[in-house]
This record gives C-alpha cells, sequence and structure tokens, in this order.
C-alpha cells in the first residue's frame, strides 16, 4: 500500500482506500467529485485524486490545526519543506511545538501547520495531545525520529502541491458544510464521513463529539439525495440507531492506538450508491 499522506492519524483509513477506489468504478464516479469533511490525514482523498480516480476532491477540517496544516501544503509549500527539513528533531524543539498548540489561537497558518505536523509525526499514534515517541527521557525501544523520515516526507508534500489546483480546502463544520455543497455539487459526487469516533473520539481527536453532534451530522447525511455517501464509525449500537434503515457493513480495522489492535467498524451506505461485488470488506 502507498502512502500519500505526510500525516499520521489515529484510525486512519488509508487502509481502506482500495475499496473506494471500487465504490468509484462500482459508480461509475471515476472523474467525479470527493469529498471528506472530516479530512483528518486525508489518505482516501489523495489516494483518489493522484491515482485518477477522482477528478476533483473536497477536503474539510474544522479544526484550525488541521486545517492550518493543509493549508500550508497547498499555499506555502516551500516554506513548510524548508521548517521540516531545517528544525531538529528532539525533546527540546517538542516541547516548544506543544506551547503553540496550547495558544493556536495567537499563530498563523505556518507556525501552526509546522507545529501540528511536527507533533503528529512525533507523538504517539499521531495524537497531537498525546505523549512523545520514547518519552521525555527518550529511554523507549522508540525515539522521537522514528516516525520523522524527513526526506520522505518532503517527498509527500511537495507532490501533493502539484494537484493544488485540483484539491479545495474548507474550514468549516460538518453540518455547515454539507449544506454549503449538497444543493450544488453533480451527481457524480461521493461524499465520505468519518466523524470522531463516538467511545474514544475525545481521547483520539483535537474535536470530539458528544451524543446531539453525531445526531446532528446523522440528520444532515439523510438530506443528501442526489449524491452518493459513505459514513464510517466505531461500531456502537447508538450510531447503528441513527442510520436506521440503511445498508451496514461491519469490517475490522487494524487499530495502532495505545497498542496495536483490531477493531469492529462500521460501514453506512446511502441508498443510491452500489455496493461493489468484489467487496474488500469482510462481514
Amino acid at each position: 500500500m502507498r502512502f500519500y499522506s505526510p500525516l499520521r492519524y489515529p484510525g486512519g483509513k488509508g487502509k481502506i482506500s482500495e475499496y473506494f477506489k471500487q465504490v468509484f468504478k462500482h459508480n461509475s464516479l471515476c472523474d467525479g467529485i470527493y469529498v471528506e469533511p472530516y479530512a483528518g490525514g486525508a489518505s482516501v482523498a489523495l489516494s483518489l485524486l493522484i491515482n485518477e480516480y477522482a477528478s476533483e476532491v473536497i477536503i474539510n477540517d474544522i479544526d484550525k490545526s488541521i486545517y492550518s496544516f493543509w493549508y500550508c501544503v497547498l499555499n506555502r509549500t516551500e516554506e513548510l519543506c524548508k521548517l521540516i527539513n531545517d528544525t531538529p528533531v528532539n525533546i527540546e524543539t517538542w516541547l516548544k511545538q506543544k506551547e503553540i498548540q496550547k495558544k493556536k489561537t495567537k499563530y498563523g497558518y505556518l507556525k501552526l501547520g509546522f507545529s501540528t505536523f511536527y507533533l503528529n509525526r512525533t507523538n504517539r499514534s499521531g495524537i497531537i495531545g498525546a505523549g512523545v515517541i520514547g518519552g521525555k527521557e527518550q529511554k523507549g525501544e522508540w525515539k522521537i525520529d522514528a516516525r520523522f523520515n524527513k526526506p520522505e516526507l518532503i517527498k509527500r508534500i511537495k507532490r501533493i502541491a502539484k494537484y493544488k489546483d485540483r484539491i479545495t480546502l474548507f474550514n468549516k463544520d460538518a453540518v455547515e458544510l454539507i449544506q454549503d455543497l449538497r444543493d450544488v455539487l453533480p451527481t457524480n459526487t461521493l461524499f465520505y464521513f468519518d466523524p470522531p469516533y463516538f467511545v474514544k473520539g475525545k481521547d483520539l481527536y483535537l474535536n470530539y463529539y458528544t451524543s446531539e453532534n453525531h445526531e446532528s451530522i446523522a440528520k444532515e447525511i439523510n438530506k443528501i439525495t442526489d449524491q452518493k455517501w459513505v459514513v464510517t464509525y466505531d461500531n456502537v449500537d447508538f450510531i447503528a440507531a441513527q442510520y436506521g434503515a440503511y445498508r451496514k457493513q461491519i469490517y475490522d480495522l487494524n487499530y495502532s492506538a495505545a497498542k496495536s489492535s483490531i477493531g469492529k467498524e462500521l460501514m453506512i451506505y446511502s441508498d443510491n450508491l452500489k455496493i461493489p461485488t468484489n467487496e474488500l470488506i469482510e462481514n
């Protein structure tokens, strides 16, 4: 599997990118538009774009930290890459980047975007609020730079920047984004919703959801009728209930947060979407 995203992400969906290629083929969506209201690492979006399945991708993240990183990838590419190349990967720098995140409203896109990237690559499981790989004393088996291959990461960023004319970036609440887009995008559009986990969202994400938030996004997704959509979640009864009679499948996904494990996730489909017959997801 090729890695296109420079970010590590808890619950990252890069491993199901191949499945979404099949979804595009099966639904005659090739050369269509792909929308990811919870971009995070944007692994699926990048895979579909770089492999020429989608003609355009729309990515969104309400968190200023994540948005700032993607903004810099697309608009301040060389400055971001220079910071990555020139900044030492050590505990002293890590502490400085942590302070930036605590006062994120004070900083512009470049400083905040770089800080987000730095902590994502040096923290356990890529979680911005987590501790550093190897611990502050660096006595662990893995050290702070274990996931910080500068040449490779710079290469990924520069590759993505080449596609910037085909990437639209937003910094909106997902409900607002749906309301803005569902009446203007063509029918050959696929929305992929990967909201924060219901059970462990508070521990993993900068912006987690309450039960009311999960209910609100489900109601808005239900109003998408012209385009197709897919939703993925942790497999819990509360979430399944929000999507009523929509078709659902349970599949295994390898988790890396805290410790490696295999979790059960739920995939939900719009009524107008054809599920690939050569399914990559096992029941």
